[in-house]
């Protein structure tokens, strides 16, 4: 006897024999004879006797066509069937109409979820399509009911949720030097070892190309300059050795002779083997450029993921002082300012700084002129960005400045802001581990849901009880997720499992991943968090005291919660402030449905990334690095500090200098510095123009505004979905 129902989302309900009753009543309106209460009583009865105790929906209906079919009302059955095809057309009608979208190539929310993604193409087009068919299933098969709930009620986001059933991790900090020394197999093909720069640049892309379509997120390199330096050498040597074959002379001696710079020099005037050397430099250093042109080239223009987006990059450098090193960090950003093609900004790799006193920072620090380089290059190129080693959080004990492998314990950064340092499952560094899958709550609309409490203090305890009860249903969640994708086998996996993730060596393609992903991170993001306290408060963090002290109390408690979920769950929890790109804009326009226009909460098409201070907000650039500074040691998931400053930044490397001279003295952990960006779409002119609507060299009105969306670049505009562009055209300058 059947005793409850399966829905479709996969919830459990009780049997509600009159459903039933009613689905058949409706066929039978639809024929000649009508109805026939008896008939029916006498087919629910059957139905509802010789049934399993639990049914899903569809196997009831299947029932109730068989047992129409057995009937004397067989026009009956054949309404009934065409009444129940009708409902599955409806309710596949979304999808149909979001297909339809996709192959007109429209430009809305659907399409232009991912701004690095061109979803217009054959290959963007069969992932979209993947997407949003792959989506229904996870919220059917792969949630819990308390999930969904949330989901459906507009509380909490899953991240690349299209990619759940592929059981792949979010990020990873490649140990590129593990590859390097030692080659990897990808697919049908293998890599030796490097022998030479060229060699190492080019094993570079590869293995961030490879990797990011083992995983959906981004790929990273921790220490460049360190995994780079000694190809720098390398190549010197085979200058040499060319000299060598050229002169008929032996110049062994120079092979590792002391080499205090790789700096271009005139050989006029020079002899012996001061020459030899000399030249020899000059020809490595040359080689190096190259080398270093052809990876940013190659970063813009490989492809991924089906042949529809260029991969999501990140290379971290600046403390390597050795000479082969300081020539790794020199060429590249003298790369990244020249430009690539006719002279565009790269969008990618997203290139960090590693900011650190004694090591890249003071003006009596060895690699002081290589961050004054970073920050002209900043200015004109908007990268690279800041991670500064030195915020407290950001120290680890075993960093030594001898220490020739001390980036080891320097903590490296994706692009977008993802952080992944501490770790309970062992050594505490970037390196080898990643984000394994985040998800972000929705804190606007659990204020949304008690702005209406009079009393203060019943209003903030009511908030925290729906915060607290929504921090345990993601916490679960991601625990969820973590569970599925341990079933996957490390073959799976063919480069990332073998080569890149810490452990995985030990892993034989058969074996499951389950031994090694704890030593990644779970994400638990936020978003709106100046929204929220408005909606508390009725004044936002950057404006009022009290805001403030808030908005550090829930962000605390929501870091609190992390630890106390890591210890239950036994994972890596932390709290992420989330880089909300397609999330930006799809909380808002349910909460504004749902709540009506609120005036500072949801009056806008967006909601504010994380623990910002509110894009319209006019504040200096100190006030914003002290409002948002604190929030850094709470988001050890990951954060970022902007700041955006007008004119013409090619000419005031110093503005640079000064915001991160900011983020050491209210320890912001990651940062990076927004202007204005022309770019002609036509020729590649590039200028910082306001409102500039002519090239002046070809006369296009072809004009894009270069800006960075959530911590990377985009190429054009045209790719942001309508919150980021709302956002976009709210963003005022800080001074």
């Amino acid at each position: 006897m059947i005793q409850t129902v399966r829905k479709r989302d996969g919830r459990i309900v009780g049997f509600n024999e009159e459903k039933i009753k009613a689905a058949i009543r409706k066929a039978m309106l639809v024929t000649e004879k009508g109805e026939d209460e008896a008939l029916i009583e006498r087919i629910v009865d059957r139905i509802s006797v010789t049934g399993k105790e639990i049914m899903s929906v569809d196997e009831i209906q299947d029932q109730v066509e068989m047992e129409l079919m057995k009937s004397p009302r067989k026009e009956v059955a054949k309404a009934y069937i065409a009444y129940r095809d009708k409902r599955d057309v409806a309710r596949k009608a979304k999808t149909h109409d979001i297909f339809l979208e996709i192959i007109a190539a429209k430009k809305n929310d659907v399409t232009r979820e991912n701004a690095n993604m061109n979803a217009d193409t054959p290959a963007g087009m069969m992932m979209k399509f993947a997407s949003e068919s792959t989506k229904p299933f996870v919220d059917d098969y792969l949630l819990s009911p308390e999930t969904r709930d949330a989901v459906r009620h507009n509380l909490l986001h899953i991240h690349d949720k299209d990619y759940y059933p592929t059981k792949s991790l979010t990020c990873v900090q490649h140990p590129l030097d593990n590859i390097l020394k030692n080659g990897f197999e990808a697919g049908h093909g293998e890599s030796r070892p490097a022998k030479r720069i060229e060699t190492a640049s080019v094993i570079a892309c590869i293995s961030l190309e490879t990797a990011q379509n083992e995983m959906h997120g981004g790929q990273a390199i921790p220490a460049f300059d360190f995994y780079m330096a000694p190809y720098v050498r390398a190549s010197y040597i085979e200058e040499v050795k060319y000299l060598e074959q050229l002169n008929g002379e032996d110049y062994s001696d120079l092979y590792y002779a002391e080499i205090k710079d790789y700096v271009v020099a005139e050989l006029t005037g020079l002899s012996g083997r001061e020459r030899i050397m000399h030249h020899a430099i000059n020809r490595t250093v040359s080689r190096v450029h190259q080398a270093m042109e052809a990876f940013i080239h190659n970063m813009n223009t490989i492809h991924s993921r089906g042949g529809n987006q260029v991969v999501f990059s990140s290379v971290n450098y600046g403390t390597d002082t050795s000479a082969e090193g300081r020539c790794i960090i020199r060429e590249i950003l003298k790369s990244t300012y020249e430009g690539v093609g006719n002279g565009s900004t790269a969008i990618f790799p997203i290139q960090i700084w590693k900011k650190k006193r004694g090591v890249s920072y003071l003006p009596e620090d060895p690699n002081y002129d290589l961050y004054c380089l970073a920050c002209k290059v900043t200015a004109r190129r908007f990268f690279p960005n800041f991670v500064n080693l030195d915020a407290p959080y950001n120290f680890n004990e075993k960093w030594r400045a001898d220490d020739p492998e001390r980036y080891k314990w320097e903590v490296a950064t994706m692009g977008c802001r993802t952080r992944v340092f501490e770790n309970r499952y062992g050594d505490k560094t970037s390196i080898g581990r990643g984000n394994l899958s985040f998800s972000t709550i929705n804190i606007v609309r659990l204020a949304l849901e008690v702005m209406h409490i009079e009393d203060y203090n019943a209003r903030i305890n009511a908030f925290f009880a729906k915060l607290d009860e929504l921090l345990s249903v993601t916490a679960k969640q991601l625990d969820d997720r973590y569970n599925f994708q341990k079933t996957a086998m490390a073959k799976q996996f063919q480069l990332v499992m073998s080569k890149l993730w810490t452990g995985a060596d030990t892993l034989k393609p058969n074996d499951t991943i389950e031994s090694v992903i704890n030593q990644g991170t779970l994400g638990i993001g936020f978003i709106g968090l100046a929204e929220a306290l408005i909606a508390l408060t009725g004044h936002h963090h950057g404006e009022s005291e009290e805001a403030q002290k808030l908005g550090l109390e829930i962000v605390t408690y929501m870091r609190d919660r992390a630890l106390e979920f890591s210890e239950k769950y036994q994972h890596n929890y932390s709290i992420l402030a989330t880089p909300a790109e397609g999330l930006s804009g799809r909380f808002t326009k349910r909460d504004k449905k749902d709540f009506g226009i609120i005036p500072g909460v949801t009056d806008k098409d967006y909601y504010t990334n994380s623990n910002h201070v509110p894009v319209y907000y006019h504040c200096s650039p100190r006030h914003k690095a002290e409002i948002e500074g604190p929030y850094h040691n709470l988001t050890r998931g990951g954060h970022i500090f902007y700041v955006e400053i007008d004119g013409d930044a090619t000419h005031n490397p110093e503005a640079i200098m000064q915001i991160v001279d900011l983020m050491d003295e209210y320890n912001i952990g990651y940062g990076s510095v927004n202007h204005n960006r022309n770019r002609c779409m036509d020729c590649g002119y590039e200028d910082a123009t306001e409102g500039l609507t002519e090239c002046p060299v070809c006369h296009s009105h072809n004009i894009d505004i270069l800006q960075r969306i959530t911590g990377y670049l985009v190429g054009t505009t045209d790719r942001w979905n309508s919150g980021k562009i709302a956002e976009l055209h709210d963003r005022i300058v800080h001074k």
